[in-house]
């Protein structure tokens, strides 16, 4: 667990997802503290896209439970899930390229209940994103990457999300831009928003995150500490191609037995 004498934010048990009749996640458990950015790290196809689509319902789980803020959410569509403050910031952005860059804000607070709130937030998004308040009526899709990528985690803070589901913020990124929007996302922390980070950038993820999973074939087989898991073994050896001085992490308690 990430912390003791706290009620998790997110509090997800024995999750098992399929497509069809292939099961891609085997009973995963993980939990994220209110404050944390906790972070998914693991090779493309572990399952920690899937991960975030069951959190928030664009996927059903086929067993375990999802309880956020203390309700179990796993059988709710996911507009409700919207509705109780997660946002998910998916994989590839997806703005709307052919509206301007504050129209693709707004869409984050299309929901009726978000609505009369968007003037305020705006202003919160363009605060902590000032390039984006100079480009607001530049059409999305003539932004660069980065741009484009803040953009799309500006839509998702206009529904003032308790919970951020963050999916490959570096993507495509060049160098530079990946470090800006790691930075950004400790900033957003500051904010008050607690973040689910998944990242094949592992060194990134783990410096900017308290806490980890390492997925591996759609099972969680280590977690820990960002900092144990920087120091783990099997950390060092399969992503970061170096070694490390000491183990570190333990193994999560679904990947035994």
């Amino acid at each position: 667990m990430p912390s003791s004498g706290q009620v998790p934010v997110l509090d997800i048990q024995n999750l098992e997802v399929c497509y069809g009749a292939v099961q891609v996640l085997w009973g995963i458990s993980l939990s994220v503290m209110k404050g944390q950015v906790v972070c998914i790290i693991g090779p493309n196809g572990a399952g920690k896209t899937t991960t975030l689509n069951a959190i928030i319902g664009v996927l059903m789980q086929t067993r375990g439970r999802i309880v956020f803020e203390g309700q179990d959410i796993a059988g709710l569509p996911t507009h409700q899930r919207v509705q109780r403050r997660i946002a998910l910031i998916p994989e590839g952005r997806q703005l709307w390229p052919g509206m301007s860059v504050e129209d693709n804000l707004k869409m984050g607070a299309f929901p009726p209940a978000f609505r009369p709130h968007v003037a305020k937030n705006l202003e919160v998004v363009y605060g902590l994103l000032p390039r984006l308040k100079e480009r607001r009526h530049q059409l999305a899709g003539t932004l660069s990457g980065g741009e484009q990528q803040m953009c799309a985690i500006g839509r998702g803070l206009m529904a003032e999300p308790h919970l951020l589901l963050l999916d490959e913020p570096s993507l495509g990124l060049a160098p530079i831009l990946v470090d800006e929007i790691f930075k950004f996302v400790g900033e957003i922390v500051k904010h008050g928003v607690t973040i689910l980070l998944v990242a094949q950038n592992i060194d990134y993820a783990l410096q900017v995150s308290d806490y980890g999973y390492v997925m591996e074939t759609g099972r969680i087989i280590l977690q820990g500490s960002s900092d144990m898991l920087f120091n783990n073994e099997h950390v060092q050896q399969a992503y970061l191609g170096g070694s490390a001085e000491e183990p570190g992490a333990q193994p999560a308690q679904s990947a035994q037995g």
